[in-house]
Protein backbone atom coordinates (compact mmCIF):
# COMPACT_ATOMS: atom_id res chain seq x y z
CA UNK A 1 0.00 0.00 0.00
CA UNK A 2 1.31 3.42 -0.93
CA UNK A 3 1.86 5.97 1.17
CA UNK A 4 -0.93 8.16 0.12
CA UNK A 5 -3.32 5.48 0.48
CA UNK A 6 -5.21 4.93 4.42
CA UNK A 7 -7.37 2.53 5.37
CA UNK A 8 -10.79 3.12 6.45
CA UNK A 9 -10.09 3.07 9.79
CA UNK A 10 -7.01 5.25 9.54
CA UNK A 11 -9.44 7.69 7.80
CA UNK A 12 -12.11 7.59 10.65
CA UNK A 13 -9.16 8.15 12.94
CA UNK A 14 -7.93 11.17 11.30
CA UNK A 15 -11.68 12.68 11.30
CA UNK A 16 -12.27 11.66 14.67
CA UNK A 17 -9.10 13.38 16.04
CA UNK A 18 -10.11 16.62 13.60
CA UNK A 19 -13.32 16.43 15.62
CA UNK A 20 -11.78 16.38 18.83
CA UNK A 21 -9.08 19.29 18.47
CA UNK A 22 -11.80 21.41 17.55
CA UNK A 23 -14.05 19.98 20.43
CA UNK A 24 -10.86 21.41 22.79
CA UNK A 25 -11.08 24.78 20.63
CA UNK A 26 -14.62 25.27 21.54
CA UNK A 27 -13.67 24.29 25.19
CA UNK A 28 -10.79 26.95 25.22
CA UNK A 29 -13.35 29.83 23.93
CA UNK A 30 -15.99 29.31 26.22
CA UNK A 31 -13.35 29.64 29.12
CA UNK A 32 -11.87 32.66 27.65
CA UNK A 33 -15.69 34.33 27.05
CA UNK A 34 -15.82 33.66 31.00
CA UNK A 35 -12.23 35.76 31.60
CA UNK A 36 -13.78 38.74 29.24
CA UNK A 37 -17.47 38.73 30.79
CA UNK A 38 -15.34 39.24 34.20
CA UNK A 39 -13.03 41.31 32.27
CA UNK A 40 -15.73 43.73 31.19
CA UNK A 41 -17.39 44.07 34.61
CA UNK A 42 -14.44 45.07 36.40
CA UNK A 43 -13.57 47.68 33.46
CA UNK A 44 -14.04 51.04 34.79
CA UNK A 45 -12.17 53.46 32.40
CA UNK A 46 -12.54 53.85 28.56
CA UNK A 47 -8.91 52.37 28.67
CA UNK A 48 -9.79 48.83 30.38
CA UNK A 49 -12.62 49.25 27.72
CA UNK A 50 -10.42 49.55 25.09
CA UNK A 51 -8.65 46.03 26.25
CA UNK A 52 -11.52 44.59 26.71
CA UNK A 53 -12.77 45.51 22.86
CA UNK A 54 -8.94 44.30 21.46
CA UNK A 55 -9.60 40.84 23.27
CA UNK A 56 -13.18 40.49 22.10
CA UNK A 57 -11.68 41.75 18.36
CA UNK A 58 -8.95 39.14 18.66
CA UNK A 59 -11.27 36.29 20.11
CA UNK A 60 -13.58 36.47 17.07
CA UNK A 61 -10.75 36.62 14.59
CA UNK A 62 -9.74 32.96 16.17
CA UNK A 63 -13.37 31.61 16.20
CA UNK A 64 -14.31 32.72 12.53
CA UNK A 65 -11.14 30.19 11.22
CA UNK A 66 -12.77 27.41 12.97
CA UNK A 67 -14.34 25.38 10.03
CA UNK A 68 -16.84 22.76 11.30
CA UNK A 69 -16.96 19.94 8.94
CA UNK A 70 -20.50 19.05 7.68
CA UNK A 71 -21.93 15.54 8.86
CA UNK A 72 -21.63 12.69 7.11
CA UNK A 73 -24.10 11.77 3.93
CA UNK A 74 -26.31 9.03 4.57
CA UNK A 75 -28.12 6.50 2.15
CA UNK A 76 -31.70 7.64 1.18
CA UNK A 77 -32.38 3.95 2.42
CA UNK A 78 -30.97 4.54 5.79
CA UNK A 79 -33.52 4.79 8.68
CA UNK A 80 -32.75 8.60 10.10
CA UNK A 81 -31.43 8.51 13.84
CA UNK A 82 -33.06 11.51 15.91
CA UNK A 83 -29.17 11.59 17.80
CA UNK A 84 -27.49 14.54 16.32
CA UNK A 85 -24.25 13.95 14.93
CA UNK A 86 -20.94 14.37 15.91
CA UNK A 87 -20.36 17.26 13.44
CA UNK A 88 -23.59 19.06 14.43
CA UNK A 89 -23.11 18.47 18.22
CA UNK A 90 -19.92 20.57 17.41
CA UNK A 91 -22.09 23.13 15.34
CA UNK A 92 -24.02 23.69 17.88
CA UNK A 93 -21.46 24.61 20.44
CA UNK A 94 -19.78 27.13 17.87
CA UNK A 95 -23.28 28.94 17.21
CA UNK A 96 -23.46 28.67 20.92
CA UNK A 97 -20.02 30.51 21.02
CA UNK A 98 -20.70 32.88 18.56
CA UNK A 99 -24.12 33.92 20.00
CA UNK A 100 -22.22 34.85 23.52
CA UNK A 101 -19.50 36.74 21.88
CA UNK A 102 -22.09 38.94 20.40
CA UNK A 103 -23.74 39.46 23.40
CA UNK A 104 -20.88 40.49 24.86
CA UNK A 105 -19.99 43.21 22.49
CA UNK A 106 -22.99 44.85 22.64
CA UNK A 107 -22.72 44.52 26.72
CA UNK A 108 -19.35 46.68 25.50
CA UNK A 109 -20.88 49.59 23.99
CA UNK A 110 -23.53 49.90 26.09
CA UNK A 111 -21.11 50.26 29.07
CA UNK A 112 -19.27 53.15 27.12
CA UNK A 113 -19.51 56.91 27.16
CA UNK A 114 -21.98 58.60 27.74
CA UNK A 115 -19.73 60.89 25.52
CA UNK A 116 -20.28 64.86 25.51
CA UNK A 117 -20.94 63.74 21.30
CA UNK A 118 -23.84 61.76 22.65
CA UNK A 119 -25.06 65.50 24.46
CA UNK A 120 -24.85 67.56 20.86
CA UNK A 121 -26.76 64.77 19.03
CA UNK A 122 -29.60 64.86 21.24
CA UNK A 123 -29.64 69.13 21.33
CA UNK A 124 -29.07 69.11 17.22
CA UNK A 125 -32.46 66.54 17.11
CA UNK A 126 -34.40 68.44 19.48
CA UNK A 127 -33.15 71.71 17.24
CA UNK A 128 -34.05 70.12 14.20
CA UNK A 129 -37.74 69.31 15.64
CA UNK A 130 -38.32 72.91 16.67
CA UNK A 131 -37.24 74.26 13.19
CA UNK A 132 -39.15 71.67 10.86
CA UNK A 133 -42.45 72.22 12.74
CA UNK A 134 -45.15 74.71 12.43
CA UNK A 135 -45.85 76.33 15.99
CA UNK A 136 -48.65 78.39 17.21
CA UNK A 137 -48.53 81.70 19.04
CA UNK A 138 -48.51 79.64 22.40
CA UNK A 139 -45.65 76.86 20.73
CA UNK A 140 -43.52 79.52 20.18
CA UNK A 141 -43.74 81.12 24.31
CA UNK A 142 -43.96 77.32 25.45
CA UNK A 143 -40.54 76.93 22.83
CA UNK A 144 -38.93 79.72 24.67
CA UNK A 145 -40.07 78.94 28.05
CA UNK A 146 -38.19 75.14 27.59
CA UNK A 147 -35.53 76.67 25.57
CA UNK A 148 -34.65 79.46 28.73
CA UNK A 149 -35.39 76.07 31.09
CA UNK A 150 -32.89 74.06 29.35
CA UNK A 151 -29.98 76.51 29.36
CA UNK A 152 -30.27 77.06 33.12
CA UNK A 153 -29.57 73.17 33.49
CA UNK A 154 -26.57 73.54 30.97
CA UNK A 155 -24.89 76.81 32.42
CA UNK A 156 -25.71 74.89 36.18
CA UNK A 157 -23.68 72.14 34.59
CA UNK A 158 -21.12 73.60 32.83
CA UNK A 159 -20.80 76.66 34.25
CA UNK A 160 -21.69 78.70 31.19
CA UNK A 161 -23.48 82.29 30.36
CA UNK A 162 -25.80 80.85 28.05
CA UNK A 163 -29.61 82.89 27.16
CA UNK A 164 -31.91 83.38 25.00
CA UNK A 165 -32.35 86.75 22.43
CA UNK A 166 -33.33 89.59 24.22
CA UNK A 167 -36.65 90.86 22.80
CA UNK A 168 -37.70 87.48 21.84
CA UNK A 169 -41.44 87.59 21.52
CA UNK A 170 -44.22 85.22 19.07
CA UNK A 171 -45.71 86.29 16.70
CA UNK A 172 -48.80 85.53 14.77
CA UNK A 173 -49.33 84.47 10.58
CA UNK A 174 -51.61 87.33 10.60
CA UNK A 175 -49.13 89.83 12.54
CA UNK A 176 -46.21 88.18 10.76
CA UNK A 177 -47.34 90.29 7.46
CA UNK A 178 -47.27 93.58 9.39
CA UNK A 179 -44.36 92.87 11.21
CA UNK A 180 -41.90 91.35 8.52
CA UNK A 181 -40.23 88.49 8.91
CA UNK A 182 -37.31 89.97 11.34
CA UNK A 183 -40.22 89.82 14.04
CA UNK A 184 -41.04 86.25 14.12
CA UNK A 185 -39.00 83.39 13.27
CA UNK A 186 -38.79 82.38 16.94
CA UNK A 187 -37.47 78.62 15.88
CA UNK A 188 -35.11 79.94 13.76
CA UNK A 189 -33.80 82.47 16.56
CA UNK A 190 -33.92 79.54 19.29
CA UNK A 191 -31.86 77.24 16.89
CA UNK A 192 -29.39 79.79 16.95
CA UNK A 193 -29.23 79.78 20.81
CA UNK A 194 -28.99 76.00 20.79
CA UNK A 195 -25.66 75.95 18.80
CA UNK A 196 -24.30 78.17 21.00
CA UNK A 197 -24.96 75.71 23.59
CA UNK A 198 -23.79 72.55 21.83
CA UNK A 199 -20.51 75.10 20.91
CA UNK A 200 -20.52 75.16 24.74
CA UNK A 201 -20.89 71.84 24.97
CA UNK A 202 -17.80 70.58 22.46
CA UNK A 203 -15.65 73.68 23.95
CA UNK A 204 -15.60 72.18 27.63
CA UNK A 205 -13.73 69.27 26.78
CA UNK A 206 -15.63 66.28 28.61
CA UNK A 207 -14.12 63.50 29.35
CA UNK A 208 -15.96 60.47 29.38
CA UNK A 209 -14.29 59.12 32.40
CA UNK A 210 -13.48 62.42 34.66
CA UNK A 211 -16.52 64.11 33.73
CA UNK A 212 -19.40 61.09 33.25
CA UNK A 213 -21.53 62.77 35.95
CA UNK A 214 -21.73 65.71 34.11
CA UNK A 215 -22.37 63.94 30.92
CA UNK A 216 -25.08 62.23 32.30
CA UNK A 217 -26.43 65.35 33.66
CA UNK A 218 -26.45 67.02 30.53
CA UNK A 219 -27.74 63.86 28.99
CA UNK A 220 -30.70 64.58 31.35
CA UNK A 221 -30.89 67.94 30.79
CA UNK A 222 -31.56 67.05 26.88
CA UNK A 223 -34.20 64.20 27.87
CA UNK A 224 -36.38 66.63 29.95
CA UNK A 225 -35.78 69.67 27.06
CA UNK A 226 -37.35 67.22 24.26
CA UNK A 227 -40.07 66.20 26.36
CA UNK A 228 -40.94 69.63 26.95
CA UNK A 229 -40.62 70.55 22.98
CA UNK A 230 -43.00 67.05 22.18
CA UNK A 231 -45.83 69.14 24.70
CA UNK A 232 -45.44 72.19 22.93
CA UNK A 233 -48.80 73.38 20.51
CA UNK A 234 -48.14 72.56 17.28
CA UNK A 235 -50.13 74.06 13.96
CA UNK A 236 -51.56 71.13 13.49
CA UNK A 237 -52.93 70.66 17.52
CA UNK A 238 -55.68 73.19 16.25
CA UNK A 239 -59.04 72.84 14.09
CA UNK A 240 -58.90 73.96 10.90
CA UNK A 241 -60.82 77.27 11.25
CA UNK A 242 -59.12 78.16 14.34
CA UNK A 243 -56.14 78.12 12.14
CA UNK A 244 -57.68 80.11 9.12
CA UNK A 245 -58.84 82.04 11.82
CA UNK A 246 -55.36 83.08 13.14
CA UNK A 247 -54.23 83.58 9.81
CA UNK A 248 -56.08 86.48 9.23
CA UNK A 249 -58.87 84.71 6.54
CA UNK A 250 -61.28 85.78 8.09
CA UNK A 251 -60.72 89.56 8.48
CA UNK A 252 -62.44 90.28 5.64
CA UNK A 253 -65.95 89.16 6.02
CA UNK A 254 -67.95 92.37 7.49
CA UNK A 255 -70.94 90.39 6.26
CA UNK A 256 -71.58 87.00 5.10
CA UNK A 257 -73.61 86.43 2.23
CA UNK A 258 -72.39 82.93 1.14
CA UNK A 259 -72.73 79.81 3.05
CA UNK A 260 -70.23 78.45 4.30
CA UNK A 261 -68.47 81.39 4.97
CA UNK A 262 -64.88 80.15 3.76
CA UNK A 263 -67.25 80.77 0.82
CA UNK A 264 -67.66 83.92 0.82
CA UNK A 265 -64.15 84.87 2.04
CA UNK A 266 -62.83 82.83 -0.89
CA UNK A 267 -64.38 85.24 -3.30
CA UNK A 268 -63.32 88.60 -1.88
CA UNK A 269 -59.77 87.25 -1.27
CA UNK A 270 -59.64 86.41 -5.03
CA UNK A 271 -61.19 90.13 -5.80
CA UNK A 272 -58.51 91.46 -3.91
CA UNK A 273 -55.95 89.47 -5.83
CA UNK A 274 -54.62 87.74 -2.40
CA UNK A 275 -53.36 84.83 -3.66
CA UNK A 276 -51.32 83.72 0.19
CA UNK A 277 -55.04 83.38 1.65
CA UNK A 278 -56.68 81.16 -1.71
CA UNK A 279 -53.37 78.51 -0.98
CA UNK A 280 -53.88 78.59 2.58
CA UNK A 281 -58.00 77.41 2.39
CA UNK A 282 -56.93 75.06 -0.38
CA UNK A 283 -54.16 73.39 2.05
CA UNK A 284 -56.37 73.65 5.07
CA UNK A 285 -59.70 72.93 4.15
CA UNK A 286 -60.30 69.54 3.81
CA UNK A 287 -64.05 69.62 1.60
CA UNK A 288 -64.24 68.57 -1.86
CA UNK A 289 -66.72 71.80 -2.18
CA UNK A 290 -64.07 74.33 -0.93
CA UNK A 291 -60.91 72.46 -2.76
CA UNK A 292 -63.15 72.98 -6.35
CA UNK A 293 -63.98 76.05 -5.78
CA UNK A 294 -60.13 77.44 -4.88
CA UNK A 295 -59.15 75.74 -8.03
CA UNK A 296 -61.46 77.79 -10.10
CA UNK A 297 -60.18 80.84 -8.42
CA UNK A 298 -56.10 79.89 -9.04
CA UNK A 299 -57.33 79.11 -12.61
CA UNK A 300 -58.89 82.88 -13.56
CA UNK A 301 -55.79 83.90 -11.55
CA UNK A 302 -53.13 82.18 -12.68
CA UNK A 303 -50.55 83.58 -9.99
CA UNK A 304 -46.45 82.11 -9.75
CA UNK A 305 -47.13 81.25 -6.40
CA UNK A 306 -49.77 78.17 -7.11
CA UNK A 307 -46.68 76.35 -9.70
CA UNK A 308 -45.79 73.91 -6.51
CA UNK A 309 -48.52 72.97 -5.04
CA UNK A 310 -50.22 73.04 -8.63
CA UNK A 311 -47.21 70.55 -9.62
CA UNK A 312 -47.77 68.11 -6.83
CA UNK A 313 -51.84 67.95 -7.96
CA UNK A 314 -50.52 67.49 -11.56
CA UNK A 315 -48.64 64.76 -10.86
CA UNK A 316 -51.02 62.41 -9.05
CA UNK A 317 -53.21 62.99 -12.75
CA UNK A 318 -55.74 65.83 -12.19
CA UNK A 319 -56.81 68.07 -14.56
CA UNK A 320 -57.46 70.66 -13.13
CA UNK A 321 -54.28 71.48 -11.92
CA UNK A 322 -52.75 71.32 -15.64
CA UNK A 323 -55.47 73.74 -16.58
CA UNK A 324 -53.87 75.90 -14.07
CA UNK A 325 -50.38 75.25 -14.82
CA UNK A 326 -51.40 76.25 -17.72
CA UNK A 327 -52.72 79.08 -17.04
CA UNK A 328 -49.82 80.18 -14.98
CA UNK A 329 -47.50 80.00 -18.48
CA UNK A 330 -44.40 79.91 -16.67
CA UNK A 331 -42.26 77.06 -18.88
CA UNK A 332 -39.71 75.79 -15.82
CA UNK A 333 -38.20 72.03 -16.50
CA UNK A 334 -40.35 70.89 -13.82
CA UNK A 335 -43.62 72.02 -15.09
CA UNK A 336 -43.04 70.38 -18.99
CA UNK A 337 -41.93 67.39 -17.69
CA UNK A 338 -44.98 66.96 -15.65
CA UNK A 339 -47.16 67.83 -18.33
CA UNK A 340 -44.77 66.21 -21.32
CA UNK A 341 -45.51 62.83 -18.54
CA UNK A 342 -48.96 62.98 -20.75
CA UNK A 343 -48.57 63.58 -24.05
CA UNK A 344 -48.86 60.07 -24.65
CA UNK A 345 -51.35 59.20 -21.87
CA UNK A 346 -55.12 58.57 -21.97
CA UNK A 347 -57.61 61.36 -23.89
CA UNK A 348 -58.67 62.63 -20.35
CA UNK A 349 -55.12 63.54 -19.66
CA UNK A 350 -53.95 64.56 -23.20
CA UNK A 351 -56.35 67.59 -23.52
CA UNK A 352 -55.46 69.47 -20.57
CA UNK A 353 -52.06 68.43 -21.21
CA UNK A 354 -51.67 69.88 -24.65
CA UNK A 355 -53.78 72.75 -23.90
CA UNK A 356 -51.20 74.05 -21.12
CA UNK A 357 -48.11 73.31 -23.11
CA UNK A 358 -49.51 75.32 -25.80
CA UNK A 359 -50.27 77.91 -23.35
CA UNK A 360 -46.77 78.21 -21.82
CA UNK A 361 -45.02 77.61 -25.00
CA UNK A 362 -43.15 74.56 -24.08
CA UNK A 363 -40.94 74.48 -27.15
CA UNK A 364 -39.32 71.64 -25.65
CA UNK A 365 -42.71 69.80 -26.20
CA UNK A 366 -43.05 70.02 -29.75
CA UNK A 367 -41.76 66.76 -30.70
CA UNK A 368 -43.50 64.55 -28.39
CA UNK A 369 -46.91 66.63 -28.84
CA UNK A 370 -46.31 66.41 -33.09
CA UNK A 371 -45.64 62.72 -32.55
CA UNK A 372 -49.47 62.50 -31.57
CA UNK A 373 -50.81 64.19 -34.75
CA UNK A 374 -50.88 60.34 -36.20
CA UNK A 375 -52.67 59.28 -33.57
CA UNK A 376 -55.36 56.96 -33.71
CA UNK A 377 -58.18 59.28 -32.11
CA UNK A 378 -58.98 62.31 -34.05
CA UNK A 379 -59.69 64.32 -30.97
CA UNK A 380 -56.38 63.74 -29.87
CA UNK A 381 -54.35 64.90 -33.24
CA UNK A 382 -56.78 68.01 -33.09
CA UNK A 383 -55.91 68.93 -29.75
CA UNK A 384 -51.90 68.24 -30.89
CA UNK A 385 -52.68 70.55 -33.96
CA UNK A 386 -53.87 73.19 -31.66
CA UNK A 387 -51.28 72.75 -28.88
CA UNK A 388 -48.43 73.36 -31.74
CA UNK A 389 -50.53 76.34 -32.95
CA UNK A 390 -49.72 78.16 -29.55
CA UNK A 391 -46.50 76.96 -29.15
CA UNK A 392 -45.62 78.88 -32.51
CA UNK A 393 -42.77 76.51 -33.13
CA UNK A 394 -41.77 77.15 -37.44
CA UNK A 395 -40.42 73.63 -37.30
CA UNK A 396 -43.97 72.12 -37.40
CA UNK A 397 -44.97 74.14 -40.49
CA UNK A 398 -44.70 71.01 -42.32
CA UNK A 399 -45.97 68.65 -40.67
CA UNK A 400 -49.44 70.66 -40.12
CA UNK A 401 -49.38 70.91 -44.09
CA UNK A 402 -49.38 67.13 -44.19
CA UNK A 403 -52.33 66.89 -41.62
CA UNK A 404 -54.56 69.51 -43.13
CA UNK A 405 -53.84 68.02 -46.65
CA UNK A 406 -54.67 64.10 -46.03
CA UNK A 407 -56.27 64.42 -42.43
CA UNK A 408 -59.37 62.04 -43.01
CA UNK A 409 -61.35 64.43 -40.34
CA UNK A 410 -62.29 67.55 -41.56
CA UNK A 411 -62.48 69.10 -37.88
CA UNK A 412 -58.67 67.65 -37.23
CA UNK A 413 -57.78 69.39 -41.17
CA UNK A 414 -59.82 72.93 -39.65
CA UNK A 415 -57.14 72.39 -36.37
CA UNK A 416 -53.97 72.36 -38.52
CA UNK A 417 -55.38 75.48 -40.11
CA UNK A 418 -55.90 77.31 -37.38
CA UNK A 419 -52.64 76.33 -36.21
CA UNK A 420 -50.82 77.58 -38.95
CA UNK A 421 -52.74 80.88 -38.94
CA UNK A 422 -51.53 81.01 -35.63
CA UNK A 423 -48.07 80.51 -36.57
CA UNK A 424 -48.21 83.31 -38.68
CA UNK A 425 -45.42 83.26 -41.03
CA UNK A 426 -45.53 84.07 -44.49
CA UNK A 427 -45.01 80.15 -45.40
CA UNK A 428 -47.28 79.12 -42.88
CA UNK A 429 -50.22 81.83 -43.93
CA UNK A 430 -49.44 81.08 -48.11
CA UNK A 431 -50.17 76.90 -47.02
CA UNK A 432 -53.44 77.84 -45.70
CA UNK A 433 -54.62 80.75 -47.99
CA UNK A 434 -54.54 77.74 -50.95
CA UNK A 435 -57.87 76.11 -49.14
CA UNK A 436 -60.24 78.91 -49.88
CA UNK A 437 -62.50 76.57 -51.65
CA UNK A 438 -62.16 73.36 -49.47
CA UNK A 439 -65.12 71.39 -49.35
CA UNK A 440 -65.47 72.06 -45.54
CA UNK A 441 -66.66 74.94 -44.02
CA UNK A 442 -64.34 75.40 -41.14
CA UNK A 443 -61.17 75.01 -43.50
CA UNK A 444 -62.63 77.70 -45.98
CA UNK A 445 -63.07 79.89 -42.95
CA UNK A 446 -59.11 79.38 -42.04
CA UNK A 447 -58.34 80.13 -45.09
CA UNK A 448 -60.32 83.26 -45.77
CA UNK A 449 -58.96 84.55 -42.48
CA UNK A 450 -55.83 84.94 -44.42
CA UNK A 451 -54.55 88.36 -44.76
CA UNK A 452 -51.28 88.33 -46.91
CA UNK A 453 -51.18 92.08 -47.28
CA UNK A 454 -48.27 93.87 -46.21
CA UNK A 455 -49.31 96.35 -43.27
CA UNK A 456 -48.95 99.75 -44.68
Amino acid sequence: MSEDESTPDESEAEQSADLDAIRDRLDSFENDLEDLESDLEAAETEDDLDVVEADLESTREDLEDVEIPDPPETDDDEEEDDEPTPEEELQDRYDDVESDLGDLEDDLEDQRGPYAEDVVSEIDGVANTITNTRWTVEGDEELIEAVNSFLTDVNDLLGSDLSTPGGLEPVSGAELGEKGEEEGNVPEKLEDTLEDATEAVEDAGLDPDDDAETIAGLLEATDDFEGDVDDATEWTDLEVREQLRREGFYDVLDHVKDFPPEWHALKVHEKRGNVDQILLAYETLGSEFMEEHCLEALERMGPEEAIDPMLQKANRRDQAAMRILGKIGVANDDVVDTLVDYVDSNPDLQKPAFRALGEIGAEDAVQPIADQLVADNPDVRSWAARALGLIGDTRTIDPLADVLENDDEDRVRASAAWALNQIGTTEALEIVAEYHDDRAYLVQAEAESVDLEPAA
